[in-house]
Protein backbone atom coordinates (compact mmCIF):
# COMPACT_ATOMS: atom_id res chain seq x y z
CA UNK A 1 0.00 0.00 0.00
CA UNK A 2 0.91 3.48 -0.60
CA UNK A 3 -0.74 4.74 2.57
CA UNK A 4 2.52 5.61 4.00
CA UNK A 5 2.98 8.10 1.81
CA UNK A 6 -0.14 9.34 0.99
CA UNK A 7 -1.70 10.14 4.01
CA UNK A 8 -4.88 7.92 4.11
CA UNK A 9 -4.36 5.43 6.87
CA UNK A 10 -6.19 3.23 9.12
CA UNK A 11 -5.85 3.43 12.13
CA UNK A 12 -5.08 0.07 13.75
CA UNK A 13 -5.87 -3.46 13.64
CA UNK A 14 -6.66 -6.46 16.98
CA UNK A 15 -5.69 -9.85 17.28
CA UNK A 16 -6.70 -12.10 20.17
CA UNK A 17 -6.39 -15.93 21.25
CA UNK A 18 -8.06 -17.67 24.15
CA UNK A 19 -7.03 -21.19 25.33
CA UNK A 20 -3.87 -21.99 23.40
CA UNK A 21 -0.53 -22.78 25.13
CA UNK A 22 1.46 -20.62 22.40
CA UNK A 23 -0.55 -17.61 23.02
CA UNK A 24 1.92 -15.11 22.31
CA UNK A 25 3.71 -16.84 19.60
CA UNK A 26 0.26 -17.37 17.47
CA UNK A 27 -0.56 -13.43 18.30
CA UNK A 28 3.20 -12.48 17.03
CA UNK A 29 2.63 -13.95 13.60
CA UNK A 30 -1.24 -12.66 14.02
CA UNK A 31 -0.26 -8.78 14.51
CA UNK A 32 2.33 -9.34 11.57
CA UNK A 33 0.10 -10.06 8.94
CA UNK A 34 -1.82 -7.21 9.92
CA UNK A 35 0.76 -4.57 9.82
CA UNK A 36 -0.38 -2.97 6.79
CA UNK A 37 -2.92 -1.69 9.24
CA UNK A 38 -0.58 -0.16 11.39
CA UNK A 39 3.29 0.54 11.34
CA UNK A 40 3.81 3.19 14.53
CA UNK A 41 3.38 1.18 17.60
CA UNK A 42 2.70 -2.44 18.54
CA UNK A 43 2.05 -4.31 21.81
CA UNK A 44 0.40 -7.48 23.65
CA UNK A 45 -0.67 -8.09 26.88
CA UNK A 46 -0.76 -12.21 28.19
CA UNK A 47 -2.83 -13.55 31.04
CA UNK A 48 -1.73 -16.89 32.46
CA UNK A 49 -5.19 -16.81 34.23
CA UNK A 50 -3.58 -15.29 37.57
CA UNK A 51 -1.84 -11.59 36.21
CA UNK A 52 -1.25 -9.68 33.23
CA UNK A 53 1.55 -8.75 31.63
CA UNK A 54 2.70 -6.76 28.53
CA UNK A 55 4.98 -5.56 26.42
CA UNK A 56 4.45 -2.42 23.74
CA UNK A 57 6.59 0.15 22.18
CA UNK A 58 7.07 2.27 18.70
CA UNK A 59 7.79 0.27 15.82
CA UNK A 60 7.09 -3.05 13.57
CA UNK A 61 5.96 -6.25 14.98
CA UNK A 62 9.57 -7.58 14.33
CA UNK A 63 11.35 -4.88 16.02
CA UNK A 64 9.34 -4.84 19.53
CA UNK A 65 8.71 -8.64 19.68
CA UNK A 66 12.14 -9.44 20.41
CA UNK A 67 13.46 -13.09 21.31
CA UNK A 68 14.35 -12.15 24.59
CA UNK A 69 10.82 -10.37 24.50
CA UNK A 70 8.75 -13.06 23.26
CA UNK A 71 10.07 -15.15 26.74
CA UNK A 72 8.35 -13.37 29.23
CA UNK A 73 5.19 -13.42 27.38
CA UNK A 74 4.56 -16.80 28.43
CA UNK A 75 0.40 -17.35 28.99
CA UNK A 76 -2.94 -19.01 27.62
CA UNK A 77 -4.20 -16.10 26.42
CA UNK A 78 -2.95 -12.47 24.55
CA UNK A 79 -4.57 -9.54 22.84
CA UNK A 80 -2.43 -7.47 20.58
CA UNK A 81 -2.58 -4.24 18.64
CA UNK A 82 -0.90 -2.48 15.75
CA UNK A 83 -1.17 1.10 15.45
CA UNK A 84 -0.64 4.16 12.96
CA UNK A 85 -0.40 7.42 14.76
CA UNK A 86 -1.41 10.45 13.79
CA UNK A 87 0.25 14.00 13.66
CA UNK A 88 0.13 14.76 17.49
CA UNK A 89 -0.75 11.25 17.99
CA UNK A 90 1.89 9.19 18.79
CA UNK A 91 3.96 8.70 21.58
CA UNK A 92 4.86 5.71 23.45
CA UNK A 93 1.97 5.95 26.36
CA UNK A 94 -0.51 5.79 23.17
CA UNK A 95 0.44 2.43 21.88
CA UNK A 96 -2.00 -0.42 22.78
CA UNK A 97 -2.88 -2.99 24.01
CA UNK A 98 -3.37 -0.72 27.44
CA UNK A 99 -2.95 -2.06 30.58
CA UNK A 100 -4.70 -1.15 33.73
CA UNK A 101 -3.81 -2.68 37.12
CA UNK A 102 -6.00 -2.03 40.39
CA UNK A 103 -7.03 -3.99 43.51
CA UNK A 104 -9.89 -5.39 42.53
CA UNK A 105 -7.92 -7.32 39.14
CA UNK A 106 -6.19 -6.11 36.37
CA UNK A 107 -7.81 -4.80 32.90
CA UNK A 108 -6.11 -4.92 29.36
CA UNK A 109 -8.06 -3.41 26.07
CA UNK A 110 -7.20 -2.71 23.05
CA UNK A 111 -9.49 -1.02 19.52
CA UNK A 112 -9.46 -0.37 16.35
CA UNK A 113 -11.80 2.74 15.13
CA UNK A 114 -12.58 6.09 16.68
CA UNK A 115 -15.14 7.83 19.26
CA UNK A 116 -16.56 10.52 18.03
CA UNK A 117 -18.29 11.52 21.90
CA UNK A 118 -14.42 10.68 23.09
CA UNK A 119 -14.03 14.64 24.51
CA UNK A 120 -17.32 15.01 25.74
CA UNK A 121 -16.86 11.49 28.09
CA UNK A 122 -13.10 13.06 28.91
CA UNK A 123 -14.67 16.31 30.13
CA UNK A 124 -16.98 14.93 32.24
CA UNK A 125 -14.84 11.66 33.71
CA UNK A 126 -11.89 14.24 34.23
CA UNK A 127 -14.92 16.32 36.32
CA UNK A 128 -15.85 13.28 38.09
CA UNK A 129 -12.19 12.82 39.35
CA UNK A 130 -10.80 10.42 36.45
CA UNK A 131 -7.07 10.90 35.67
CA UNK A 132 -6.02 9.88 32.14
CA UNK A 133 -2.58 8.90 31.56
CA UNK A 134 -3.02 8.98 27.62
CA UNK A 135 -4.60 11.07 24.69
CA UNK A 136 -5.95 8.13 22.84
CA UNK A 137 -9.73 7.67 22.91
CA UNK A 138 -9.39 3.66 24.07
CA UNK A 139 -8.78 4.97 27.91
CA UNK A 140 -12.06 6.66 27.59
CA UNK A 141 -13.75 3.00 27.77
CA UNK A 142 -11.46 1.89 30.46
CA UNK A 143 -12.73 4.44 33.08
CA UNK A 144 -16.28 3.99 31.95
CA UNK A 145 -16.18 0.25 32.86
CA UNK A 146 -14.46 1.25 36.37
CA UNK A 147 -17.19 3.93 37.01
CA UNK A 148 -20.15 1.63 36.31
CA UNK A 149 -21.83 1.06 39.35
CA UNK A 150 -22.60 -3.01 38.35
CA UNK A 151 -21.44 -5.63 40.24
CA UNK A 152 -20.57 -7.87 37.22
CA UNK A 153 -17.30 -7.05 35.05
CA UNK A 154 -19.86 -7.96 32.12
CA UNK A 155 -22.98 -5.23 33.16
CA UNK A 156 -20.01 -2.89 33.76
CA UNK A 157 -18.84 -3.33 30.29
CA UNK A 158 -21.94 -3.40 28.39
CA UNK A 159 -22.80 -0.22 30.06
CA UNK A 160 -20.14 1.76 29.11
CA UNK A 161 -20.23 0.34 25.83
CA UNK A 162 -23.81 1.94 25.90
CA UNK A 163 -22.11 5.39 26.59
CA UNK A 164 -19.72 5.47 23.75
CA UNK A 165 -20.59 6.47 19.97
CA UNK A 166 -18.86 6.21 16.71
CA UNK A 167 -16.67 3.28 15.07
CA UNK A 168 -14.81 0.14 17.25
CA UNK A 169 -13.89 -3.09 17.48
CA UNK A 170 -12.74 -3.47 20.75
CA UNK A 171 -11.13 -6.25 22.73
CA UNK A 172 -11.27 -6.62 26.38
CA UNK A 173 -9.02 -8.95 28.69
CA UNK A 174 -9.08 -9.84 32.00
CA UNK A 175 -6.97 -12.71 33.77
CA UNK A 176 -10.45 -14.69 33.44
CA UNK A 177 -11.92 -13.91 30.47
CA UNK A 178 -11.39 -12.34 26.69
CA UNK A 179 -14.35 -9.41 25.77
CA UNK A 180 -14.99 -8.47 22.50
CA UNK A 181 -17.42 -6.06 21.15
CA UNK A 182 -18.10 -4.04 18.16
CA UNK A 183 -20.32 -1.38 17.34
CA UNK A 184 -24.14 -1.30 16.61
CA UNK A 185 -23.69 -0.03 12.62
CA UNK A 186 -20.61 -2.63 12.23
CA UNK A 187 -18.17 0.37 11.01
CA UNK A 188 -15.00 -1.94 11.37
CA UNK A 189 -14.42 -5.43 10.34
CA UNK A 190 -14.34 -8.18 13.15
CA UNK A 191 -14.16 -11.63 12.53
CA UNK A 192 -14.21 -15.02 14.99
CA UNK A 193 -12.30 -18.24 14.45
CA UNK A 194 -11.04 -20.99 15.72
CA UNK A 195 -7.48 -23.20 16.49
CA UNK A 196 -8.36 -26.47 17.91
CA UNK A 197 -9.89 -25.79 21.18
CA UNK A 198 -9.20 -22.07 21.03
CA UNK A 199 -10.70 -19.08 19.93
CA UNK A 200 -9.63 -16.10 18.08
CA UNK A 201 -10.54 -13.10 16.68
CA UNK A 202 -9.12 -10.59 14.23
CA UNK A 203 -9.66 -7.13 12.37
CA UNK A 204 -9.26 -9.04 9.20
CA UNK A 205 -9.24 -12.78 8.23
CA UNK A 206 -6.06 -13.10 6.05
CA UNK A 207 -4.51 -13.71 9.95
CA UNK A 208 -6.37 -16.56 10.28
CA UNK A 209 -4.75 -17.98 7.08
CA UNK A 210 -1.43 -17.22 8.80
CA UNK A 211 -1.51 -18.27 12.13
CA UNK A 212 -3.75 -21.88 11.01
CA UNK A 213 -7.30 -20.92 12.49
CA UNK A 214 -10.72 -21.78 10.83
CA UNK A 215 -13.13 -19.14 10.20
CA UNK A 216 -16.17 -18.80 12.14
CA UNK A 217 -18.46 -15.82 11.64
CA UNK A 218 -18.04 -12.21 12.04
CA UNK A 219 -18.77 -10.45 15.10
CA UNK A 220 -22.26 -8.98 15.13
CA UNK A 221 -22.88 -5.29 14.97
CA UNK A 222 -23.51 -4.38 18.58
CA UNK A 223 -22.56 -8.03 19.88
CA UNK A 224 -20.49 -8.17 23.23
CA UNK A 225 -18.80 -12.04 22.82
CA UNK A 226 -17.07 -13.50 26.08
CA UNK A 227 -14.66 -16.12 26.01
CA UNK A 228 -13.37 -18.27 28.67
CA UNK A 229 -12.16 -21.35 29.53
CA UNK A 230 -16.13 -22.73 29.02
CA UNK A 231 -15.88 -21.49 25.88
CA UNK A 232 -18.17 -18.70 24.51
CA UNK A 233 -21.17 -16.81 24.53
CA UNK A 234 -23.18 -13.93 22.85
CA UNK A 235 -24.71 -10.91 23.71
CA UNK A 236 -25.85 -8.36 22.43
CA UNK A 237 -25.33 -4.75 24.20
CA UNK A 238 -27.01 -3.04 21.54
CA UNK A 239 -29.61 -3.32 18.74
CA UNK A 240 -27.96 -3.09 15.60
CA UNK A 241 -28.98 -0.28 13.37
CA UNK A 242 -28.17 1.98 10.19
CA UNK A 243 -25.39 -1.15 9.14
CA UNK A 244 -22.41 0.91 7.74
CA UNK A 245 -18.89 -0.98 6.76
CA UNK A 246 -16.53 0.83 6.27
CA UNK A 247 -16.16 1.00 2.38
CA UNK A 248 -12.71 2.14 2.20
CA UNK A 249 -12.27 -1.37 3.88
CA UNK A 250 -12.81 -2.97 0.39
CA UNK A 251 -11.64 0.08 -1.48
CA UNK A 252 -8.55 0.33 0.42
CA UNK A 253 -7.50 -0.71 3.68
CA UNK A 254 -7.58 -4.85 4.32
CA UNK A 255 -5.54 -7.33 2.25
CA UNK A 256 -7.13 -8.84 -0.96
CA UNK A 257 -6.77 -12.14 0.61
CA UNK A 258 -9.54 -10.98 3.59
CA UNK A 259 -12.80 -11.88 3.13
CA UNK A 260 -14.88 -8.78 5.25
CA UNK A 261 -18.72 -10.29 5.44
CA UNK A 262 -17.84 -13.24 2.85
CA UNK A 263 -17.13 -11.14 0.53
CA UNK A 264 -13.48 -11.49 -0.61
CA UNK A 265 -11.60 -8.23 -0.83
CA UNK A 266 -9.16 -9.34 -4.12
CA UNK A 267 -12.35 -10.22 -6.08
CA UNK A 268 -14.61 -7.27 -4.80
CA UNK A 269 -11.46 -5.06 -5.99
CA UNK A 270 -12.02 -6.95 -9.61
CA UNK A 271 -15.14 -6.16 -9.83
CA UNK A 272 -14.16 -2.51 -9.18
CA UNK A 273 -12.27 -2.54 -12.22
CA UNK A 274 -14.70 -4.26 -14.53
CA UNK A 275 -17.27 -1.78 -13.12
CA UNK A 276 -14.80 1.38 -14.11
CA UNK A 277 -14.08 -0.72 -17.69
CA UNK A 278 -18.58 0.18 -17.95
CA UNK A 279 -17.93 3.16 -16.85
CA UNK A 280 -15.05 4.72 -18.46
CA UNK A 281 -14.43 3.06 -21.82
CA UNK A 282 -10.73 4.71 -22.59
CA UNK A 283 -9.03 3.69 -25.69
CA UNK A 284 -5.08 2.68 -24.40
CA UNK A 285 -2.52 0.66 -25.29
CA UNK A 286 -1.65 -0.87 -21.28
CA UNK A 287 -3.78 -1.18 -17.90
CA UNK A 288 -1.24 -0.85 -15.00
CA UNK A 289 -2.04 -0.08 -11.60
CA UNK A 290 -0.66 1.40 -8.26
CA UNK A 291 1.01 -1.53 -5.72
CA UNK A 292 -0.59 -2.94 -3.99
CA UNK A 293 -4.56 -2.06 -3.45
CA UNK A 294 -5.20 -1.01 -6.95
CA UNK A 295 -3.38 -4.03 -8.99
CA UNK A 296 -7.21 -6.59 -8.43
CA UNK A 297 -8.81 -3.18 -9.82
CA UNK A 298 -6.45 -3.02 -12.89
CA UNK A 299 -6.39 -6.89 -13.55
CA UNK A 300 -10.63 -6.25 -13.59
CA UNK A 301 -9.97 -3.10 -15.90
CA UNK A 302 -8.34 -5.59 -18.13
CA UNK A 303 -9.85 -8.20 -17.92
CA UNK A 304 -13.34 -5.97 -18.84
CA UNK A 305 -11.70 -4.06 -21.51
CA UNK A 306 -9.32 -6.14 -23.29
CA UNK A 307 -6.84 -3.59 -22.88
CA UNK A 308 -3.51 -5.64 -21.71
CA UNK A 309 -2.65 -5.33 -17.63
CA UNK A 310 0.98 -4.35 -17.67
CA UNK A 311 3.46 -4.03 -14.21
CA UNK A 312 3.61 -0.53 -15.64
CA UNK A 313 4.86 0.59 -11.84
CA UNK A 314 7.17 -1.22 -9.42
CA UNK A 315 7.46 -1.15 -5.67
CA UNK A 316 10.54 -0.85 -4.30
CA UNK A 317 9.31 -2.51 -0.54
CA UNK A 318 12.97 -2.39 1.07
CA UNK A 319 12.45 1.20 2.27
CA UNK A 320 12.81 1.55 5.49
CA UNK A 321 10.30 2.88 8.28
CA UNK A 322 11.93 6.73 7.64
CA UNK A 323 9.21 6.93 4.86
CA UNK A 324 6.41 5.45 7.30
CA UNK A 325 5.72 8.66 8.92
CA UNK A 326 2.31 11.58 8.58
CA UNK A 327 4.42 14.46 6.95
CA UNK A 328 3.71 16.16 3.81
CA UNK A 329 7.69 16.31 2.98
CA UNK A 330 8.33 12.92 3.74
CA UNK A 331 5.38 11.49 1.33
CA UNK A 332 6.53 13.43 -1.51
CA UNK A 333 9.95 12.12 -1.23
CA UNK A 334 8.27 8.75 -0.49
CA UNK A 335 6.90 8.70 -3.97
CA UNK A 336 10.18 8.37 -5.60
CA UNK A 337 11.54 6.24 -2.87
CA UNK A 338 8.31 3.68 -2.92
CA UNK A 339 7.91 3.53 -6.98
CA UNK A 340 9.79 3.24 -9.98
CA UNK A 341 8.19 3.09 -13.34
CA UNK A 342 8.78 0.61 -15.95
CA UNK A 343 10.83 2.63 -19.04
CA UNK A 344 10.10 -0.63 -21.21
CA UNK A 345 6.04 -0.55 -20.57
CA UNK A 346 4.95 2.52 -20.53
CA UNK A 347 7.32 4.04 -23.26
CA UNK A 348 5.56 5.33 -26.53
CA UNK A 349 2.30 3.70 -24.66
CA UNK A 350 -1.01 5.41 -23.87
CA UNK A 351 -1.18 4.37 -20.06
CA UNK A 352 -4.50 3.82 -18.50
CA UNK A 353 -3.59 4.14 -14.40
CA UNK A 354 -5.70 2.74 -12.45
CA UNK A 355 -5.70 3.98 -8.67
CA UNK A 356 -7.92 3.57 -5.25
CA UNK A 357 -8.78 7.01 -4.11
CA UNK A 358 -6.91 10.49 -4.27
CA UNK A 359 -6.99 12.36 -1.02
CA UNK A 360 -4.56 14.94 -1.23
CA UNK A 361 -3.20 14.91 -5.05
CA UNK A 362 0.33 14.95 -4.16
CA UNK A 363 0.97 10.89 -5.24
CA UNK A 364 -1.50 11.15 -8.14
CA UNK A 365 0.59 13.97 -9.72
CA UNK A 366 4.27 12.63 -9.17
CA UNK A 367 2.69 9.11 -10.54
CA UNK A 368 1.73 10.88 -13.72
CA UNK A 369 5.20 12.82 -13.85
CA UNK A 370 7.07 9.63 -13.40
CA UNK A 371 5.21 7.94 -16.17
CA UNK A 372 5.35 10.68 -18.60
CA UNK A 373 8.98 11.67 -17.87
CA UNK A 374 9.40 7.44 -18.58
CA UNK A 375 8.21 8.20 -22.16
CA UNK A 376 4.59 7.35 -21.50
CA UNK A 377 2.56 9.29 -24.42
CA UNK A 378 -0.78 9.82 -22.69
CA UNK A 379 -1.79 9.17 -18.88
CA UNK A 380 -5.11 8.59 -18.19
CA UNK A 381 -6.25 8.37 -14.79
CA UNK A 382 -9.01 5.90 -13.44
CA UNK A 383 -10.09 5.88 -9.39
CA UNK A 384 -12.14 3.02 -7.95
CA UNK A 385 -13.77 5.02 -5.71
CA UNK A 386 -15.84 8.66 -6.23
CA UNK A 387 -14.40 11.99 -5.17
CA UNK A 388 -13.22 11.81 -1.22
CA UNK A 389 -14.86 15.25 -0.58
CA UNK A 390 -15.50 14.99 3.63
CA UNK A 391 -13.42 13.92 6.29
CA UNK A 392 -13.36 10.74 8.53
CA UNK A 393 -14.14 10.79 11.99
CA UNK A 394 -14.72 6.98 12.49
CA UNK A 395 -10.88 5.99 12.20
CA UNK A 396 -9.10 7.16 9.18
CA UNK A 397 -6.86 10.46 9.65
CA UNK A 398 -8.19 12.81 7.19
CA UNK A 399 -10.21 15.03 10.00
CA UNK A 400 -10.36 18.20 8.02
CA UNK A 401 -11.71 18.59 4.42
CA UNK A 402 -9.19 21.30 3.47
CA UNK A 403 -6.59 18.89 3.23
CA UNK A 404 -9.02 16.69 0.50
CA UNK A 405 -8.25 17.69 -2.82
CA UNK A 406 -11.91 17.27 -3.97
CA UNK A 407 -13.10 18.96 -0.86
CA UNK A 408 -12.22 21.90 -2.87
CA UNK A 409 -11.53 21.34 -6.45
CA UNK A 410 -13.63 19.74 -9.03
CA UNK A 411 -12.55 16.83 -11.21
CA UNK A 412 -11.17 18.80 -14.28
CA UNK A 413 -8.96 20.99 -11.81
CA UNK A 414 -7.84 18.16 -9.59
CA UNK A 415 -7.04 16.48 -13.48
CA UNK A 416 -5.24 19.60 -13.98
CA UNK A 417 -3.37 19.49 -11.01
CA UNK A 418 -2.49 16.37 -11.51
CA UNK A 419 -1.13 16.41 -15.05
CA UNK A 420 -3.13 13.65 -16.34
CA UNK A 421 -4.82 13.24 -20.22
CA UNK A 422 -8.08 12.42 -18.64
CA UNK A 423 -9.46 11.87 -14.87
CA UNK A 424 -12.39 9.23 -14.21
CA UNK A 425 -13.80 8.60 -10.86
CA UNK A 426 -16.12 5.50 -10.39
CA UNK A 427 -19.97 6.47 -9.57
CA UNK A 428 -20.83 5.89 -5.61
CA UNK A 429 -23.74 3.67 -7.50
CA UNK A 430 -21.25 1.59 -9.13
CA UNK A 431 -19.10 0.82 -5.92
CA UNK A 432 -21.66 0.06 -3.98
CA UNK A 433 -22.96 -2.15 -6.95
CA UNK A 434 -19.19 -3.80 -7.73
CA UNK A 435 -18.69 -4.45 -3.79
CA UNK A 436 -22.29 -6.03 -3.81
CA UNK A 437 -22.74 -5.97 -0.17
CA UNK A 438 -26.19 -6.87 0.95
CA UNK A 439 -26.64 -4.30 3.85
CA UNK A 440 -25.14 -1.27 4.46
CA UNK A 441 -21.70 0.69 4.05
CA UNK A 442 -20.64 3.93 5.15
CA UNK A 443 -19.95 6.25 2.25
CA UNK A 444 -19.82 9.54 4.72
CA UNK A 445 -15.91 10.42 2.82
CA UNK A 446 -18.05 10.39 -0.57
CA UNK A 447 -21.14 11.67 0.47
CA UNK A 448 -21.19 13.84 3.76
CA UNK A 449 -23.69 11.61 5.10
CA UNK A 450 -22.84 10.00 8.39
CA UNK A 451 -23.95 7.27 10.02
CA UNK A 452 -23.86 8.46 13.61
CA UNK A 453 -24.29 12.04 15.18
CA UNK A 454 -21.25 14.36 15.12
CA UNK A 455 -20.39 15.75 17.61
CA UNK A 456 -19.07 19.35 18.06
CA UNK A 457 -15.17 18.41 19.23
CA UNK A 458 -14.91 15.75 16.43
CA UNK A 459 -14.65 18.61 13.69
CA UNK A 460 -11.45 19.56 14.80
CA UNK A 461 -8.34 18.28 14.59
CA UNK A 462 -8.16 15.45 17.50
CA UNK A 463 -6.37 12.58 18.35
CA UNK A 464 -7.14 8.88 16.72
CA UNK A 465 -6.67 6.15 18.33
Amino acid sequence: MLAEIRGLNEECGVFGIWGHQDASQITYYGLHSLQHRGQEGTGMVVTDGKKLKGIKGEGLVTEIFTTDAMKELEGKAAIGHVRYATAGGGGYENVQPLLFNSQSGSLALCHNGNLVNATALKHQLEGQGSIFQTSSDTEVLAHLIKRAGFSSLKDRVKNALSMIKGAYAFLIMTETELMVALDPNGMRPLSLGKIGDAYVVASETCAFDVVGAEYIRDILPGELLIIDDNGFRSEMFAMASNIAMCTMEYVYFSRPDSNINGINVHTARKNLGKQLAFEAPIEGDVVTGVPDSSISVAIGYAEASGIPYEMGLIKNRYVGRTFIQPSQSLREQGVKMKLSPVRGVVEGKRVIMVDDSIVRGTTSRRIVTMLKEAGATEVHVLISSPPIKNPCFYGIDTSTKEELIAGNHSVEEIREIIGADTLTFLSTEGMVKAIGRKDGQCLACFTGQYPTEIYPSTLHPYEKV
